[in-house]
C-alpha cells in the first residue's frame, strides 16, 4: 500500500496524495514497532519485572502516536512550499484509482487487527486496527477531494484537502498519545471498573459484606485487581479462604483467566451489621438497615461502608 501510494503521488505530484503516502509510511515503521512490543508484552513476568512485560505496549502505542504527529507537521511544511513554489498537478483521475483501492485494504486491515486486539486485550493492536480504518476514511476524503478538484479545474483545493488531513492526522496522534501515558501512569479506566463494579453487585454474596480500595490495572491482557474485602469476624482461616477463591472463580468466569487477585481481608466491625445481608447471625448487634450498593465512589476509598 505505502507503494501504490507513492506511485500514485509521483504520478500527480498531488499534496493529498502526499498526506496518505505519508501516513502509510508511519504505517509501515509503526507496524514493526508494534510487532517488536508484541514479542516483548508476551514475554512471561522475571525477576526484574514481576508484573510482566505487558506495558510494552503502552511505550508502543507513544511511539506510534509520536510518529503520527511528526507527520502531520512534515505534511503542513510540505504545503506551505507548495504554496510558495507550486507545482503542477496531473493524472488526477490514475491516482484516485490508486489511493481508494489502498483505502479498502486498510479498512479491512484494521478491522483484523481491532478484532484481534479485543479478543487478547492488546492496545498494541487495537492502536495500530484504530489507524488503519482512520486512515482509509481519510483517503476516501481525499479521493472525494480529488474528485471535486478534477471536475471543477479548483487545483488550490489539493492545498486545503493536505492542511485538513494534517490536523487531523495529529489529532489521531494526539489521542494515541493520550491512551498510551495512561497506560503508563496507571490511570483509572472507568469503563473496566464499571464492568467490574457490575459483576460484583450482580453475583456477590451475603458473605461479602463490604468491599473497597479497589484498584484495577491492566498490563496487555493480564488484569491485576487489588482490594479489601470484610467477612464475618468469626470466620477462620479456611472459611474466608473459600471466599477468597469465590471470589476470584467468579471474576475469571466473567472477565478471563489471565487475572491477579490480591486481596486483603478485613473482620466486620459493629458498625458494618447496618448493611450486613446476613440472616440469623448470632453476634448481630444491629438489624441491617440498606443492602449497600458499590460504585466508583465508594468502592475506591479506602473505608470500611457504613450507613
Amino acid at each position: 500500500m505505502l507503494l501504490a501510494k507513492l506511485a500514485a503521488y509521483w504520478l500527480t505530484h498531488s499534496l493529498a496524495i502526499l498526506t496518505d503516502a505519508l501516513e502509510s509510511i508511519v504505517n509501515v515503521i509503526a507496524g514493526f514497532v508494534g510487532l517488536y512490543s508484541l514479542y516483548v508484552a508476551a514475554k512471561p513476568r522475571d525477576r526484574d519485572h514481576p508484573y510482566g512485560h505487558g506495558k510494552a505496549e503502552f511505550v508502543s502505542a507513544a511511539v506510534e502516536g509520536t510518529l503520527i504527529v511528526a507527520a502531520g507537521i512534515l505534511i503542513i511544511y510540505a504545503t506551505i512550499n507548495d504554496f510558495i513554489s507550486p507545482r503542477t498537478i496531473h493524472q488526477v483521475d490514475t491516482g484516485c484509482w490508486i489511493i481508494a483501492g489502498t483505502a479498502l485494504m486498510n479498512y479491512f486491515g484494521g478491522m483484523l487487527c481491532l478484532r484481534q486486539g479485543k479478543k487478547n486485550n492488546s492496545l498494541a493492536l487495537q492502536a495500530s486496527g484504530h489507524h488503519l480504518q482512520m486512515d482509509s476514511y481519510s483517503t476516501l476524503a481525499v479521493v472525494g477531494g480529488l474528485l471535486i478538484m478534477l471536475f471543477t479545474k479548483l487545483w488550490w483545493i489539493d492545498k486545503i484537502i493536505a492542511l485538513m488531513m494534517s490536523v487531523l492526522i495529529m489529532y489521531n496522534g494526539y489521542t494515541i498519545i493520550r491512551k498510551s501515558l495512561a497506560g503508563i501512569m496507571d490511570e483509572a479506566d472507568k469503563q473496566l471498573l464499571e464492568r467490574f463494579i457490575q459483576l460484583l453487585n450482580e453475583s456477590r454474596k451475603k458473605e461479602w459484606i463490604d468491599l473497597h480500595n479497589l484498584r484495577v490495572i491492566q498490563y496487555g491482557d493480564q488484569l491485576h485487581i487489588d482490594c479489601h474485602l470484610t467477612l464475618p469476624w468469626y470466620m477462620n482461616l479456611h472459611e474466608a479462604h473459600r471466599e477468597i477463591d469465590a471470589l476470584s472463580v467468579l471474576i475469571q468466569s466473567k472477565m478471563g483467566n489471565s487475572i491477579e487477585l490480591f486481596v486483603h481481608t478485613d473482620g466486620c466491625m459493629p458498625f458494618s451489621c447496618t448493611v450486613c445481608s446476613i440472616e440469623n447471625c448470632q453476634v448481630r448487634q444491629e438489624p441491617m438497615k440498606n443492602r449497600q450498593e458499590w460504585n466508583l465512589d465508594n468502592i475506591l476509598s479506602n473505608e470500611k461502608h457504613r450507613l
